[in-house]
C-alpha cells in the first residue's frame, strides 16, 4: 500500500525575519494559487520554544516537505519540541538560500515511484543526546 503525498508545512518566519520577504511572499503566493493543500505557521522558532503540539503531529503523520530556513535549523527546531523529523520521511527546502521557483517546484513535485520527499538532511545529522551537549 502507498504512502499519501506529503504534506506541506510553509513557515513564514515572523520573528527572526531571516528569509527575504521577496521570497517567503512568493513561495506563499504560488502554494495559494496551487490548490493543494498546506499548512502554513507564523514562526516554526517559536512553535517549538512552545513545544507546540503541531510539530509533532506533523512529525508523525508521514512524508513532510517543509519550506522554512536551513535544514539543520529546522530538524533541531522539530527535536527541541519533542517531535524529531524522520530522515527518510522529511524534506527541508531553505528559503534563505533557493530561489521561490525552486522551492515552489520542489513543494508541489510528486515522486510517482514512492510519494516520498527526497531529504535534504542525512540520517547522519540527527540529533543525539551527545550532540546536544556540544
Amino acid at each position: 500500500m502507498s504512502q499519501p503525498p506529503p504534506s506541506i508545512l510553509y513557515c513564514h518566519c515572523k520573528y527572526a525575519q531571516v528569509v527575504p520577504k521577496e521570497v517567503k511572499d512568493a513561495v506563499l503566493r504560488r502554494l495559494c494559487e496551487s490548490g493543494v493543500a498546506f499548512e502554513a505557521v507564523a514562526d516554526l522558532c517559536e512553535m517549538s520554544a512552545r513545544r507546540d503540539p503541531a510539530l509533532a503531529r506533523l512529525a508523525q503523520a508521514g512524508p513532510v516537505k517543509i519550506a522554512a530556513c536551513f535544514p539543520r535549523a529546522v530538524k533541531w527546531l522539530f527535536h527541541q519540541a519533542g517531535a524529531p523529523l524522520s530522515p527518510d520521511q522529511a524534506e527541508v527546502l531553505n528559503m534563505r538560500t533557493l530561489t521561490a521557483e525552486e522551492i515552489g517546484t520542489s513543494l508541489l513535485a510528486v515522486d510517482l515511484h514512492a510519494n516520498l520527499p527526497v531529504g535534504k538532511f542525512a540520517p547522519s545529522d540527527q540529533p543525539t543526546a551527545t550532540s546536544a551537549l556540544a
